[in-house]
């Protein structure tokens, strides 16, 4: 019986690592653009654009205007800034380039994430 309870006990602590590594980078769903590469850095900042107009930084809705502001705060205590742009297929290319713009001007390294292919 004793046994029987180490094995559990295990199962339980490998479960409990198991689920804490296959966290998510996002849990947004959105739809993103196919491509070959895949860019993942979970050090930075994650900007995700919705077909609806919504901007979310780390998850958490932001307003357009305020984007800025947050962007920079979210940056502040990195040595390279940096952030994922993740947009949905059919947001408008404006909305890109605005989030874009914000971090060029502001020295932020912007990463495109996109979806790979399945084969």
């Amino acid at each position: 019986m004793s046994s029987m309870t180490d094995v559990v006990f295990l199962l339980l602590i490998f479960f409990m690592i198991a689920s804490t590594l296959a966290k998510q980078l996002n849990t947004i769903e959105v739809k993103l653009p196919k491509a070959e590469g895949k860019s993942e850095n979970r050090n930075t900042a994650v900007i995700t654009l919705t077909n609806s107009g919504q901007y979310f930084l780390n998850e958490k809705p932001v307003n357009k205007n305020s984007l800025e502001r947050e962007m920079i705060a979210a940056q502040k205590n990195t040595a390279a800034p940096s952030i994922v742009l993740r947009a949905e297929k059919q947001v408008a290319l404006e909305a890109v380039v605005y989030a874009m713009n914000i971090a060029n001007k502001n020295g932020i390294k912007v990463v495109l994430a996109v979806e790979t292919p399945t084969r």
